[in-house]
């Protein structure tokens, strides 16, 4: 005990306190250095990691705002499985097809149409054996719970794929794309018509040549040999022909010079109070020579004499003349009759002929469609029944055909009293 008591008052006398607390201190500040570089070390990792999740956040919230924006939904295929999950959906409208988390793809199939459905089929497998990487496909959907369908669009690509290269999992954006078939539809159907219109042109162009060639031959033809004629009964008859066939003339040149005006806007309406009587009596007689030539009866057939509507009074008897031109041409015995009938606000003008009448399929609105001609072996440029509708039109009115093949027609125009 006393040697112990020796030792330890001699060491304290050898070994000064100041070099002990350096001995002593190094260690701990060695110790104290290491926590605080491996704190250093733990702020850093933490600071990234909050960057990182915030640029993952961010990330997300841009991603579905591009969802929201193309209306898309995001969908998995579990190739092993062969089922299909919907993670997002920001498809437009409520008859999608929607179906729960890991459904078998043949559940998915059998809403579609069976030919949409094959060749998606063997696109999937496709690219399940490699062959495949991406796909873009249209398809028709079946809506739900209803005979409807809708039209849908799908982009996919593989996800992952095993050592063998086989497809592990495909995923893929679908939309809805109803409105745009709608357009490819209506651009197809302005294509198609833009091309009929172009074929009736040619067509048009072709058979004017012919149209103002006929009467101007006659005319030209009648009045050479009009003064070699002695008797004066020839003499008359070929007078007649002449003046038949300049107003042959004069009608083609006045369809054109119509239509033209209507399509460039320069025909302005002059609506004014009139007697529809006085009218339908003026096309009457310009007429009645005509028809008294063919042997037809051209009368007015009325019950009011005093409705006077609010219109365009030379539309309206431009439209009844071309009426009755070409009932008188399509008519060969029996008779022509101007009438009108009104319920209420609305006055029917009508022309009524007993001629050939009109096959079926040919009575509705491209009838009224231009340079279209029923019987192309009659005269005329095809132009009449157009102008019409656009007179009509003009006014805030329709036109429209009844008939019957074999047992005449009846043309009429719909326009407001008021």
């Amino acid at each position: 005990m006393v040697a112990h008591v020796f030792l330890y008052t001699h060491f304290w006398e050898i070994v000064p306190l100041d070099i002990l607390a350096w001995v002593l201190g190094i260690p701990l500040l060695l110790v104290s250095l290491l926590y605080l570089l491996s704190q250093i070390r733990q702020y850093h990792r933490l600071n990234r990691e909050l960057k990182l999740l915030s640029r993952v956040k961010r990330h997300t919230i841009e991603y579905d705002m591009v969802l929201k924006a193309m209306k898309l939904t995001i969908w998995r295929i579990d190739i092993p499985n062969n089922t299909i999950t919907f993670e997002t959906d920001y498809r437009e409208s409520t008859d999608n097809v929607v179906i729960p988390p890991n459904t078998s793809m043949d559940v998915l199939f059998s809403a579609m149409l069976p030919q949409y459905a094959d060749r998606l089929r063997q696109i999937i497998k496709g690219m399940e054996e490699g062959r495949i990487e991406d796909c873009h496909e249209q398809y028709e959907m079946r809506v739900p719970h209803s005979d409807r369908t809708y039209w849908a669009e799908l982009f996919a690509t593989v996800e992952k794929r095993d050592l063998d290269g086989k497809a592990l999992a495909i995923v893929g954006t679908s939309a809805r794309i109803d409105k745009q078939k709608e357009i490819e539809q209506a651009l197809i159907e302005a294509r198609n018509h833009a091309q009929e219109s172009d074929r009736l042109k040619s067509a048009f162009l072709a058979n004017i040549s012919h149209e103002v060639r006929t009467p101007l031959n006659a005319i030209v033809g009648f009045s050479d040999v009009l003064g070699m004629v002695q008797s004066d009964e020839e003499r008359n008859e070929l007078i007649g022909l002449i003046k038949q066939n300049n107003a042959h003339l004069l009608r083609l040149f006045d369809d054109m010079v119509s239509m033209s005006k209507l399509e460039a806007g320069s025909a302005a309406i002059k609506k004014s109070r009139f007697s529809l009587i006085e009218v339908l009596e003026k096309v009457r007689e310009k007429y009645a020579g005509e028809a008294q030539r063919k042997g037809l009866a051209l009368y007015v057939e009325v019950d009011n004499q005093t409705v006077k509507p609010y219109s365009d009074p030379e539309r309206v008897q431009q439209i009844l003349s071309q009426y009755v031109d070409n009932a008188l041409k399509f008519t060969e015995k029996g008779s022509v009759v101007l009438g009108y009938d009104v319920h209420g606000n609305v006055m029917r003008i009508w022309v009524r002929d007993t001629g050939k009448g009109i096959p079926a399929e040919h009575c509705n609105e491209r009838l009224f469609e231009r340079f279209v001609k029923v019987d192309e072996f009659i005269a005329g440029t095809g132009l009449g029944l157009s102008i019409c509708r656009s007179l009509a039109v003009s006014m805030g009115g329709r036109v429209g055909v009844e008939s019957m093949l074999g047992e005449g027609s009846l043309f009429w125009v719909e326009l407001m009293l008021v």
